[in-house]
């Protein structure tokens, strides 16, 4: 059985306006990831992610690879796992 982790993912550039939440949403659901995306006031994007490794990379390349979105940097940070069943997006 794979490890599961979750990460903490922070995203630069062109990201809000893009459909990136959306993107993240369909993309963690496809995956099996829980967790959720926000915009943030200073035009960035936070993501909080669980699952195995592999999904996860796999989410972060699904939605750099967006039509519209452009990514200009991501930070990520190993977290504590949260007790969740589902991928959320909040407002």
């Amino acid at each position: 059985m794979k490890e599961i982790i979750r990460v903490h993912l922070i995203f630069k550039g062109y990201v809000q306006g893009v459909g990136f939440r959306y993107t993240a949403f369909h993309a963690a659901n496809m995956y099996g990831l829980t967790g959720w995306v926000k915009n943030e006031w200073n035009g960035s994007v936070t993501v909080e992610a669980q699952g195995d490794r592999d999904s996860i990379d796999a989410f972060i390349e699904k939605v750099r690879s967006g039509r519209y979105i452009e990514v200009m940097d991501m930070s990520m940070a190993t977290i504590p796992l949260k007790d969740e069943k589902t991928f959320e997006i909040k407002y």
